[in-house]
């Protein structure tokens, strides 16, 4: 497993990434999704480092759109979420940690 799946911040921003509209979101978007999610408000230096993270292993993209950053996921991130999808509901079906 690779580190952007240990953290659970890093897997929602890409749930969220993979489930946005038109598969992309500002970054203030994303966040104030993952504060709604969380119910807590996140420092924008941990938030934005975590989008960072991902940035820099290859799973989402960044763009500047006027004087927004727009996020999405790259192909690799959407492989990795899927596969990792995939583990949780084999879990759930089996019952099972690791299958």
């Amino acid at each position: 497993m690779s580190k952007w799946l240990q953290s659970g911040r890093r897997r929602d921003i890409c749930v969220l990434l993979a489930g946005a509209s038109d598969g992309e979101l500002r970054g203030q978007q994303l966040k104030s999704r993952l504060e709604s999610r969380y119910d807590d408000h996140l420092e924008p230096k941990s938030f934005y480092g975590s989008l960072s993270a991902l940035v820099d292993a290859g799973f989402v993209e960044e763009r500047t759109e006027g004087i927004h950053d727009v996020y999405a996921l790259t192909d690799g991130g959407d492989k990795r979420l899927r596969e990792h999808a995939e583990w949780i509901q084999t879990c759930l079906e089996n019952g099972e940690e690791n299958s």
